[in-house]
């Protein structure tokens, strides 16, 4: 509250307001007069009191977001390009975390959601949001390639409906944070739930089956059978280089950011996975120069794995599965194999856990003989 003397020597209130590093200020037409008569000193009390309710009452606007709201350039935004600046902000503030792909996959549902590209961002309200979800949940199909086309019979997962679903919530949770809209719709709809995968593996037996299967793509079976005894990702294995590859005394040590999380990593490997590593090249060189679309990749996998009579809808990543699986399987403890993998938290870890529980397999396993097939 600001008060500005006039030249007949009364004061003009007005409200000096400062938000977003810009300054805008509001004259109330309420005025203090001079004087110090008790009539006078009455009067400019109630006038005061009448101030100080203006200023609560834009005060609170403020905090609920209206007043801000009400600004022309803020009641002018599209909400497209709102979510596009988002996006792009995370992606030049943090490019290896920001998963622009789950961003961009999720501006494409929107779109075909939405028909009306010149929709405000105060027009998302909790009907909007709702009516998108069930999109997600019950229509929405998966794209394909560079989201040119989209697969008609492949609808999405819960998981994938859930990743999308996500990045709508952080775009309105940072518009509601910078003042862009009064209230979150957001805080009013539940989120979309999504299913435990199953995380398809190799036994330590099946390894060694494909080991011994010729396979149409060497690389192909060398990078993957490599995942398997490392737990590498395809993202990690088809960049790294020889620079990345050091010796630790008798164990062989990659030191390398993952590509996922953007983690600086420390992974001794096995005598086993370092006969795949091939012959040494220089260090700005790719260890496995040869890596393939992901779509020959895969075909390559369906088709070897069936050639060694293994009955499992394997991928890539797969290998990766395999790796902490069969780690558990020869003993190695949790949180040894969660710094192996490089998981942030050990629940992730769990899931593996809960895969291979072999105290399960020992209980059932003492279960005795009740002799079912004997003949009365």
């Amino acid at each position: 509250m600001r008060k500005r003397r006039l030249k007949d020597g009364s004061f003009s209130l007005y409200l000096d307001i400062y938000n977003d590093g810009q300054r805008t200020y509001e004259y109330l037409k309420l005025y203090l007069m001079p004087g110090t008569s008790k009539e006078v000193r009455a009067k400019n009390k109630e006038t005061m009191l009448l101030a100080e309710a203006v200023r609560a009452k834009r005060l609170v606007e403020f905090q609920n977001g209206r007043f801000h709201f009400d600004k022309p350039a803020s009641a002018k935004i599209r909400f497209f390009d709102y979510y596009k600046a988002v996006a792009e902000q995370r992606q030049r503030l943090n490019p290896k975390r920001s998963n622009w792909g789950d961003w961009q996959s999720n501006l494409k549902h929107m779109e075909k959601y939405e028909p009306n590209k010149g929709i405000l961002l105060r027009d998302i309200d909790v009907k909007w949001i709702e009516g998108y979800k069930e999109y997600l949940l019950t229509k929405a199909t998966a794209f394909g390639s560079r989201y040119a086309t989209s697969y008609g019979d492949r609808h999405l997962s819960p998981n994938s409906a859930q990743t999308y679903f996500r990045k709508l919530r952080a775009c309105l949770n940072k518009a509601f944070a910078d003042g862009l809209i009064p209230e979150n719709p957001m805080r009013k709809v539940e989120s979309i739930k999504g299913r435990e995968g199953t995380r398809m593996y190799l036994t330590l037996d099946e390894v060694r089956k494909l080991a011994a299967t010729p396979c149409r793509y060497p690389d192909i079976k060398r990078s993957f059978l490599f995942s398997c005894l490392t737990g590498l990702r395809k993202s990690d294995i088809e960049k790294m280089t020889w620079g990345e590859i050091h010796q630790q005394g008798d164990f062989t040590r990659i030191i390398f950011t993952q590509k996922k999380t953007g983690g600086l990593e420390y992974l001794d490997i096995s005598p086993e996975a370092n006969k795949l590593l091939g012959e040494r090249g220089r260090d700005d060189e790719l260890v496995f120069p040869y890596m393939h679309s992901i779509s020959l990749i895969e075909d390559t996998i369906k088709s070897w794995t069936a050639a060694a009579g293994i009955k499992k809808h394997i991928t890539f990543h797969c290998g990766r599965h395999t790796f902490a699986t069969m780690m558990l399987d020869l003993g190695a403890d949790l949180f040894t194999v969660s710094k192996l993998l490089g998981h942030r938290d050990i629940k992730t870890t769990q899931i593996y856990a809960k895969i291979l529980d072999k105290n399960k397999q020992e209980a059932v396993s003492k279960i005795p003989s009740i002799d079912l097939l004997r003949r009365e």
